[in-house]
């Protein structure tokens, strides 16, 4: 049998995993359950857990917003010009960069989204994505009084099919 990729959220474990070991910080283990990595969380030694303030969780997530920016841009040196608006090829680091923003806000309780996450995906866009043009007609809503006309006649010609079908209904009566 071949061997084959890790898919879903074993992937995406392994590459925070990945992530933590990048960082060189212990704070992959700070009020931290073992579990999905394969080790039984009954069995782990204890952990210990800090009392952050609200000043050292938002440096810590500056620091590691940073390593998730620099991981992006490491994963965008493999896009060529021409695919940088191939929502195929460029899903795949969008959704890590996004992944991690949004995990490490949540594993230091700073909320998501934030200004810092924001300020990344902005610049994701604005230095990757600036040129990137839709190639399908976008659909804009109607004028208004064609909108209104639409929503006005179906409701006008309610009443007056009801009041046909009633009539209608006793028309027939009368012939039998």
């Amino acid at each position: 049998m071949a061997p084959h990729a890790p898919t879903g959220s074993g992937r995406l474990a392994r590459r925070l995993l990945l992530l933590c070991a990048f960082l060189g910080t212990g704070l992959c283990h700070v009020g931290a359950e073992a579990e999905g990595f394969g080790q039984d969380a009954r069995t782990s030694p204890p952990v210990t857990v800090f009392n952050w303030t609200a000043q050292l969780v938002e440096e810590t997530y500056t620091n590691i917003t940073q390593k998730c920016w620099e991981f992006f841009v490491d994963l965008m040196r493999n896009v060529t010009a021409p695919e940088l608006c191939e929502w195929k090829v460029i899903s795949r680091p969008y959704s890590l960069l996004q992944a991690c923003l949004e995990g490490w806000a949540d594993h230091l309780r700073y909320g998501y989204p934030n200004a810092l996450a924001e300020q990344y995906i902005f610049q994701s866009h604005h230095r990757y994505f600036h040129n990137c043009t839709l190639q399908h007609q976008v659909y804009s809503d109607p004028p208004e009084d064609v909108l209104l006309a639409m929503i006005i006649a179906p409701i006008c010609l309610i009443p007056f099919l009801v009041t046909l079908v009633i009539w209608r209904s006793k028309d027939s009566k009368a012939q039998a």
